[in-house]
Parts: structure tokens; sequence; C-alpha cells
């Protein structure tokens, strides 16, 4: 598209709205030859939530930062893909390829879940975010190819204690290590991006126990899929891993990491409204958008642990509204957020 991105943003999260994740449209994904046609038709693909909050941000940031999720997102396939004695060689050469733009690493053919041919299609066809990443000013390469490169050293890590403790993550600081990892490097390098940078100890502190709100959201939606493929990212899981069958101790497992995950919304509240104080922001917008994205998976998640959930949006076209409120209106944003905050808080006392 020529027209302006504040033009294509509707027409792009509404399309976003309109994907069907489950069944992805591989022939009209492998057709489009544009690279930046083609960095904004996976997207909605390869980020899920992530999406509809990297489309909100302005145009220059949004470009930028959807590349930088794709690139992570290549590195996240190779994580779940990869024979846990191949994993760490492939993140690593993966990262060094950000140097050179080369080949990216050879990809297993085998495919695990039905999301997986996406992700298949989005590393096979990584030539052309890398024709986009090109494009971008210096300093924004030089941001990306870092963050590539310290998430690559952060799944390492992980491939590592995975590997040395049977397959299981051992206590709350490796998977909070992890979670940083994950998700915090792609936070910090966003407020980096958006010139938030660097941050305060008190909110790098806040952006990287958000990070953990956001990747827990992660991992407690995957448990079944992640613990048929021999990974647990709680030690209670140790003894079902590679079971399909293992009801109660996931329920349980998922039970516990949501513990751990609800009384965090208190971080990501302090960073939001500390970084997006103007009366007129996106960054705000994005930041309650994910607040509320985040918000439905727990209360999907809380129905699945059989507590009881509570009230929220649960239409994407909903939650992109009131998120659109919040570019225009402080207050607006400052009572979606004090909801999610109380509920969260509520639902982690119980």
């Amino acid at each position: 598209m020529n027209l302006p991105f504040s033009l294509q943003r509707p027409w792009l999260l509404w399309r976003g709205a309109r994907t069907d994740r489950d069944r992805p449209d591989l022939d009209s994904l492998t057709a489009i030859e544009d690279p930046t046609d083609f960095v904004w038709a996976i997207l909605p693909h390869a980020a899920r939530t992530f999406a509809t909050s990297i489309l909100m941000l302005p145009r220059a940031q949004a470009r930028t930062a959807a590349v930088a999720y794709l690139y992570c997102r290549m590195l996240d396939t190779y994580e779940d893909l990869s024979d846990q004695a191949d994993r760490e060689a492939a993140l690593e050469k993966f990262a060094a390829r950000m140097t050179t733009l080369g080949p990216p690493p050879t990809m297993p053919a085998a495919t695990r879940d039905d999301r997986n041919p996406v992700h298949l299609l989005l590393v096979e066809r990584c030539c052309l975010v890398d024709r986009v990443f090109a494009t971008l000013p210096e300093t924004d390469r030089q941001a990306v190819a870092g963050l590539v490169r310290a998430m690559a050293a952060g799944m390492a890590w992980a491939a590592r204690r995975f590997a040395e403790q049977g397959g299981v993550l051992l206590d709350t600081d490796q998977l909070s290590r992890y979670c940083h990892h994950v998700i915090g490097e792609p936070i910090l390098f966003t407020l980096l991006l958006l010139g938030k940078g660097p941050l305060a100890t008190e909110q790098h502190h806040d952006a990287l126990a958000a990070a953990e709100l956001i990747q827990l959201a992660n991992i407690t939606r995957d448990v079944e899929r992640d613990l048929a493929r021999g990974i647990g990212y709680h030690p209670s899981l140790l003894p079902h891993l590679g079971s399909t069958d293992a009801a109660e101790p996931v329920r349980e497992a998922r039970r516990r990491l949501m513990a751990h995950a609800l009384p965090l919304v208190n971080a990501y509240t302090r960073l939001a409204e500390r970084l997006a104080p103007g009366r007129l922001s996106l960054v705000r917008a994005s930041a309650v958008l994910m607040l509320l994205h985040t918000d439905r998976h727990y209360r999907w998640c809380a129905r699945r642990v059989g507590r009881p959930d509570w009230r929220g949006p649960d239409r994407t076209g909903t939650i992109v509204f009131a998120s659109v409120l919040a570019a225009f209106s402080r207050r607006w944003a400052r009572r979606v957020m004090r909801r999610v905050e109380r509920d969260f808080l509520s639902a982690a006392v119980a």
C-alpha cells in the first residue's frame, strides 16, 4: 500500500482481527513478493496479540518493531522445533547471521502443532524480512541486531538449563530469568525505540516484571503443548514430561504459574503510566491493548483451573476500541488499568 500509515493502520488492525491463525492461508502468504506487504501480512500469524500492540505504535517505530518481532518469532521457532542437542547451536547461528544477513540455519522439517507451518514459512522467507530490515535507519538496525543476539543468548541459557535439569525449570528464579530473556529484552528494546531509555533502576525493574506477567500468559496458555514436547516450566511437571494425559498436574501447575504472574500487574501499570503521560499517546493505547489481551487470557486461565473469572472485554474489536479511546484519554486509560489491576490482585489472593 502507498497510503500513509495512519490510514493503513485501521485496515491492518481489521485484517489482523479477522485472521484465522488456526487455518492460515499459506498459499496467499507464499505468493506475496513485496517485503513490506509480507511483513504486515504474516505479523498477525506470528505475533498474535503483540501484532495489534505493534500496529498502535507510530509508523517508524511500528515498522521497526514488526521486523524485530518477526526475527524473535524465528528464534522461538528454532527453540520450539530444534532437537535439544542442536537447539543452542541453531540459536547462536541465527544471531550470528544478523551481521551478514546470510541464509538462516537449517530448520527441521517436522512440525509439532498446527501453528508451525506458518512459522516455518516465516523462516523460509526470512529474506523478505531482511529486505525491510535493510531499509531501517542504522541505529534501528543496530538495536534490532542487539535484541536478536540478547534473546538468542537467553534462549541458549534456557536450553542448557532444560537439558541439565531433565526438561524443567527448577524454581521461580529460573522462571523469572527465562521470562526476562524472552519478553523482557523486547520490552526494553521497544522502550529504547520509543526514546524512553535508558531507564532508571525502578523503571527497569518494572519493565522486567511486566515482561514476566506477559510471558507467563504465553506459558500458561501452552502448558499441554510444551509438556507433550518434553518441556515444563514448573518443576512439578517433571514426572509427566512427554505425556498427553496429565490433566490434574497440568491444572495445578497452571494454577501456580498464574498465582505467580497476577501480582506483577502493579509493575505493568506503573510502567505504562510513567512512559505515556501525554494527552495524546499511541504508546498508551498500545500498553492498554496489551494489558486487555493479557486480562482476557488470565480470565480464560482462571476458568481452566476451576477458579471464578471476572468481567472484561472478550471480543478483539471491543479491546481495540477501548485501546483507541486510551490514546485520547489518560483518564480512560487509568480507569481501564485500575480495573484490571484490582481484578488481578483479587484473583491472586483467592
